[in-house]
């Protein structure tokens, strides 16, 4: 167990934003957060990483967990001129073999010169991740990483999700929307709609009547949705076919 939360809940100005959470994220596991705006997912995000106290309940984590974090929005001045080289080497502490080991473990090696400006949507947020991944976190969390990006690049992004979860045997907590992809690479669901309204297994969750009412009985046919691909993403960034 690298963090529990048990019972908990998170009360500002007299208002629960979210209760009655129950959250358990082991090593080498991916867990994500589903449910609609405003139903507390990065809520319990904040309380699982005690960035919020909570309210009500309890949270355990374990000693000295390296988070790595990847924001679902990064404000950037576009017109400074910086590459992605440039971008890695804010990261403190990390030395810069690690840094290209990270660009590398994200298909990014031969970008390092560029500019971020240049990137596409999908090399943008992988060039986040190999920031976040660069210090080899033990926990990596995600905020909707694939937001803004075409559904191939989604499938891609939750591809190389599951791929540095292996490598790095961290645990992943994942916040998304992406109900027609996201399944199909998380391990366990937690539905919350400023509660937990279900948990488990994909295939338990989609058939649950709770999250069915959240977004409807046909989303359980979208949930599962596989991607196949006849192509491989090389180190370099370029794409091998067949």
């Amino acid at each position: 167990m690298q963090i529990q939360l048990t019972n908990a809940g998170l009360k500002r100005q007299g208002k629960w934003l979210v209760r009655g959470i129950d959250l358990t994220l082991q090593a080498g596991q991916i867990l994500t957060l589903i449910g609609p705006n405003g139903a507390g997912k990065s809520s319990t995000v904040k309380m699982a990483l005690g960035l919020e106290k909570l309210s009500e309940g309890t949270c355990t984590r374990d000693k000295n967990l390296r988070i790595g974090y990847v924001p679902q929005r990064l404000q950037l001045d576009w017109t400074m001129p910086m590459s992605v080289d440039r971008f890695m080497g804010l990261t403190p502490g990390v030395a810069a073999a690690e840094r290209e080991q990270s660009l590398a473990r994200v298909g990014l090696s031969a970008k390092g010169s560029h500019p971020i400006a240049d990137l596409s949507g999908g090399e943008f947020q992988r060039m986040l991740i190999a920031r976040a991944i660069a210090r080899r976190p033990n926990v990596l969390v995600l905020d909707e990483p694939t937001q803004g990006i075409d559904v191939a690049g989604e499938a891609q992004i939750y591809e190389l999700i599951q791929n540095v979860r292996d490598e790095l045997s961290c645990g992943v907590l994942l916040i998304s929307h992406d109900l027609h992809l996201v399944m199909a690479a998380t391990d366990t669901v937690l539905c919350l709609n400023g509660h937990l309204c279900c948990h488990g297994s994909p295939s338990s969750v989609i058939e649950n009547p709770e999250y069915q009412a959240l977004f409807g009985s046909d989303a359980a046919g979208l949930a599962m949705y596989d991607h196949h691909h006849n192509h491989t993403h090389l180190p370099d960034g370029q794409i091998k076919h067949g």
